[in-house]
């Protein structure tokens, strides 16, 4: 098939990968214009523009899709099928309806569940036991179109937004592959409007921890929030990120060290730190940390 691809961060690079290496022909890529990055704040490009001109395949990042200059240019790639992966723009109707067989987007849960744009962090913080990936048609609304094909996953007891989703990636680009190869013959499935929800964008604000919650939310909030933005606690006027952690026995005061382990008391039952990552350093597992961060039993976070 001639398709384009409309991605734009490491999530979205599996898939182009996949179709890439399942012989498709990959007539364009659209992805966010580069920004900048690292120490010195060079314009660094996405990691789906880096991807796509290593394999010689042409680039657009126009900033809006909304004028009729780039939607003729859209037009003109005659395209069968757009495959779309966390682009990161409102696809106006004139582009839904551009390429022969529409538009496809890959999206990272069982729809109708979590909706929206993060729903690998917020499957995680709500408790979810499974998720999965959907190949959605897409339509004028919020991840509102018939499912092509979905594969579920569990999620495991002490899985982070990060190890998910790798897997959700992979599981992603598997399953866009296989969906082209049967296109033909899946019948499009309207989502049932009971059990929609919506994966509001995280903020920053929600990453401070509160020791006066459930152990149990504090261990969703650690493990959703990891690797980004990385939920926080302050230690001596220091921001430490927690990057994993584990539900674990014990009772004190909300904030307290209770050993020698970084086990620390919640409002019910107790969490195990097990990764965590001081201001200005590298991340580190407990017992390194705890070598040059001392936090003995009673202290109070």
């Amino acid at each position: 098939m001639r398709i384009v691809f409309m991605g734009t961060p490491d999530f979205s690079v599996s898939a182009l990968h996949a179709l890439h290496a399942a012989g498709h022909e990959i007539v364009c890529a659209y992805s966010q214009p580069p920004r900048p990055a690292g120490r010195g704040k060079k314009d660094r490009p996405s990691p789906v523009q880096a991807y796509a001109e290593r394999l010689g395949i042409p680039v657009r990042h126009p900033v809006s899709l909304r004028n009729t200059e780039a939607q003729a240019e859209f037009a003109a790639l005659d395209a069968d099928i757009a495959v779309v992966v966390a682009y990161g723009l409102i696809l106006p109707q004139a582009i839904l309806d551009a390429p022969k067989l529409g538009c496809l987007n890959i999206h990272a849960s069982l729809l109708p569940r979590w909706r929206g744009a993060a729903p690998i962090h917020r499957a995680i913080m709500a408790g979810d036991a499974d998720t999965g990936v959907c190949i959605m048609q897409m339509e004028a609304g919020l991840d509102t179109g018939p499912v092509l094909s979905r594969a579920a996953t569990p999620i495991g007891q002490d899985e982070t937004t990060d190890q998910l989703h790798d897997r959700l990636a992979a599981i992603g680009a598997e399953l866009i592959v296989g969906t082209l190869e049967k296109l033909p013959s899946l019948a499009p499935k309207t989502q049932p409007q009971e059990g929609v929800t919506y994966a509001h964008k995280i903020d920053k604000a929600e990453a401070a921890i509160d020791w006066t919650r459930p152990a149990i939310d504090i261990d969703r909030q650690i493990r959703g929030l990891s690797p980004f933005p990385g939920a926080w606690f302050e230690a001596d006027g220091v921001r430490i990120k927690v990057l994993g952690s584990q539900v674990a026995d014990g009772q004190g005061a909300p904030g307290e060290v209770l050993d020698d382990a970084l086990t620390v008391a919640c409002q019910n039952g107790a969490v195990r730190l097990t990764r965590l990552q001081r201001a200005g350093k590298g991340a580190q597992d407990a017992d390194v940390f705890l070598r040059g961060n001392l936090m003995p039993r009673g202290t109070q976070l």
